[in-house]
């Protein structure tokens, strides 16, 4: 029984709020007024350190996913009540709420993404494997049975960052926003803990835990939420399928519009491009129709007919994308609603874009991510500033790896203002956000203190996060200008 009175509610952690458009207006203001919301203006989308404003940032890839997401939430609900569903599915007086978190869902999905791209989730990941992992072996190496398990626990933790886990702590710790639940799920597209093994092939949701979807530290957290809005282990809210897929089809071509605009091609190029991924993709699935195809061949010819070149881009640009747009939102609305029961409980596993690899939007989407993976993400300029990222980012963190040296007693004393020996962390503690060391001391305060290991163990971990948290957190030209500074550049 789909009633989505379970799914969209006022539950909320502290504070709670009995009406429930005031709720959502709430969760609305909340969101837009976070900085960490705000400093998305400043971090890459694809091409790290772009001083052209026309090429997205993450702010503006947020407000335009946000805008599909209100679309295909709108075109789904439109369609349940021509079906005549709306009592039924129990969202009448509900239908601003789901366009409401649909919406915010999608400026909220990008919040926890690293400066530099999605590159430096590997870079992190790479210096907390090789470098921080070590010192932790060095302070604990060895733990006696009871630990051994909680060890590695945090280990494949701390060696998983990701920006969907780290999107649910920054909500629940960092910026302490105090969402509703409904709005806060909505976020969690992955379902899996960075402490978890990757699910087998058998498994009937290994898309849904395919990747991190929340860290050790939220997890008692997210199965409160969960547990509130019954959703069932390893499931996920129903709304964040739209979210999903409105990321999706924005990616489709906002990173064509962008390497245009840094001049990585021309518009001929383009349609020399899509002319041959469609004859490689149809001959791979035996096909010989080409939606996209002829989408491109009548707005090509129609700008050609223009003589100002700049002008030519921007109209094909602009026409091949809202005729995109319109087909695929009606198209994932679409899925949605035909598999709306598996949606409704969480199981669906796969991206709405993804539910039929041979029709012919799937074989659009594959022809333009072709593209993308040839000519823009392989692109040497991109790759070069992903390695300059990558550069600043080891920098910063090797700075930062004398705090990770400390046992806990030091570093403890050095949070409470105390001296101790290593001057180089009592003076790098003093850079660390405020609002990160709240979280990191809220987090200390309340382990069990009566089995020493252990709590050397989290402890450890909790610092480990602060120093994730305070760089992950940086802008691009912010985490430039720390790294000037303290390698005295």
């Amino acid at each position: 029984m789909i009633d989505y009175r379970k799914k969209i509610t006022t539950h909320r952690e502290h504070y709670p709020i009995e009406d429930l458009e005031i709720s959502v207006e709430s969760d609305r203001g909340r969101i837009i007024s976070t900085p960490a919301f705000r400093r998305l203006q400043k971090r890459t989308q694809v091409f790290p350190l772009e001083l052209n404003a026309a090429v997205r940032s993450r702010l503006t890839h947020s407000l335009e996913v946000q805008q599909n997401a209100r679309y295909i939430a709108r075109t789904i609900l439109q369609e349940i009540k021509i079906q005549g569903k709306l009592k039924e599915f129990h969202l009448e007086g509900l239908e601003a709420a789901f366009i409401s978190i649909s919406e915010m869902s999608s400026l909220l999905h990008d919040i926890g993404n690293p400066p530099f791209g999605h590159f430096a989730e590997l870079s992190i990941n790479d210096w907390m494997k090789n470098v921080a992992v070590k010192c932790l072996d060095n302070l604990y190496g060895e733990v006696s049975l009871n630990n051994i398990a909680l060890k590695e626990e945090l280990i494949e933790d701390i060696t998983n960052y990701d920006g969907n886990a780290q999107a649910i702590r920054i909500i629940k710790y960092l910026q302490r926003l105090n969402l509703s639940y409904s709005q806060i799920a909505s976020v969690l597209k992955y379902t899996r803990g960075a402490f978890q093994r990757k699910p087998s092939g058998e498994d009937n949701l290994n898309y849904l835990k395919k990747k991190p979807g929340f860290y050790y530290s939220e997890k008692d957290f997210v199965k409160q939420v969960c547990q509130a809005l019954d959703i069932k282990q390893g499931c996920r809210f129903p709304l964040t399928y739209i979210m999903e897929a409105a990321d999706d089809i924005s990616y489709l071509t906002a990173d064509i519009e962008d390497a245009v605009d840094k001049g990585v091609f021309s518009l001929d190029d383009l349609y020399k491009y899509i002319i041959e991924e469609s004859k490689i993709v149809n001959k791979k699935y035996n096909k010989e129709e080409n939606f996209l195809l002829d989408l491109v061949e009548k707005y090509y010819k129609k700008v050609k007919e223009q003589e100002d070149e700049p002008y030519q881009f921007n109209l094909f640009l602009t026409l091949t994308r809202a005729n995109l747009i319109n087909h695929l939102v009606k198209y994932v609305s679409k899925v949605y609603l035909e598999n709306h029961q598996e949606i409704f409980e969480g199981t669906f596993n796969k991206a709405l874009l993804d539910y039929d690899k041979t029709n012919k939007y799937s074989l659009t989407i594959e022809i333009l991510q072709n593209i993308s993976i040839k000519y823009i993400y392989n692109n040497k300029e991109k790759q070069a500033l992903e390695l300059k990222g990558h550069a600043i980012l080891h920098g910063l963190l090797n700075c930062y790896k004398p705090i990770l040296q400390l046992t806990s007693q030091e570093f403890l004393k050095l949070v409470s203002k105390q001296k101790i020996q290593c001057f180089v962390s009592a003076r790098l503690i003093g850079r660390l956000s405020s609002k990160h060391i709240v979280a990191y001391s809220k987090a200390v305060e309340e382990l069990d203190k009566t089995d020493i290991e252990k709590f050397n163990l989290l402890e450890w971990y909790y610092r480990a996060r602060l120093i994730i948290d305070y760089i992950s957190g940086m802008t691009d030209d912010f985490a430039l200008d720390e790294f000037k500074k303290l390698s005295a550049v």
